[in-house]
């Protein structure tokens, strides 16, 4: 990516703290995917600095034999639009974070939520790995570089990387990494995971040519 200064790689113009000359952070866009009840809002929650925007509402009736509810049953709210957050990385990169909604009848919004991302995180639950198929199939259709998170709920089968590798069919280049979207800590490792994982692709050596 051009800077907005070749001379120095930094923007002109006041920095985050109004000192003339000061870095303006690079915005940079994940998507937090999976299937329905994996862990997303909790993701986005965990890790985010700021009050994070969400758009969960109640389960009522009317999704009673609509949505999947094998193996969370106990789920009484879904998100209905997006989930959204913010965390820091550094001076140079900020990370803003969206999460998607899991069931397949708001699968709609996920070609416009996924304009512009640099990756993704894909949640994975090893009670239903099933779920977590269509959000790998988007991501691989359309080139988006993704990690897979595996979510480690209380009482789930203890399942290893390569396990899940060989069950969610990902080439050996994906990253696999054990997670618990509840703790901030984890969740910034899944998230370092993924910046790191586009790196390698973007790198010289993995393409073949140099970076424009």
């Amino acid at each position: 990516m051009a800077s907005a200064d070749s001379d120095n790689g930094t923007a002109p113009g006041a920095g985050p703290g109004g000192d003339p000359g000061g870095h303006i952070p690079l915005a940079v866009k994940i998507l937090v995917a999976g299937g329905f009840g994996v862990g997303k809002t909790t993701l986005v929650g965990s890790v985010s600095e700021i009050a994070p925007l969400s758009t969960e509402e109640v389960m009522t009736e009317a999704s009673m034999g609509v949505d999947d509810l094998g193996g969370v049953e106990e789920k009484t709210t879904t998100t209905v639009a997006l989930d959204f957050g913010r965390i820091t990385v550094n001076q140079q990169v900020v990370l803003y974070l969206f999460g998607t909604p899991g069931q397949g009848r708001f699968w709609f919004m996920w070609d416009e939520l996924a304009e512009g991302a640099l990756g993704a995180v894909v949640l994975a639950d090893t009670r239903r790995l099933d779920t977590c198929f269509p959000a790998v199939d988007f991501f691989e259709r359309r080139r988006i570089p993704f990690v897979v998170a595996v979510n480690l709920f209380d009482g789930a089968h203890d399942y290893g990387t390569r396990e899940v590798r060989e069950a969610v069919d990902v080439g050996a280049d994906v990253p696999i990494v054990l997670s618990d979207a509840r703790d901030r800590e984890s969740s910034k490792a899944v998230l370092l995971a993924l910046v790191e994982h586009v790196m390698r692709r973007r790198s010289p050596a993995a393409t073949g040519r140099p970076l424009p």
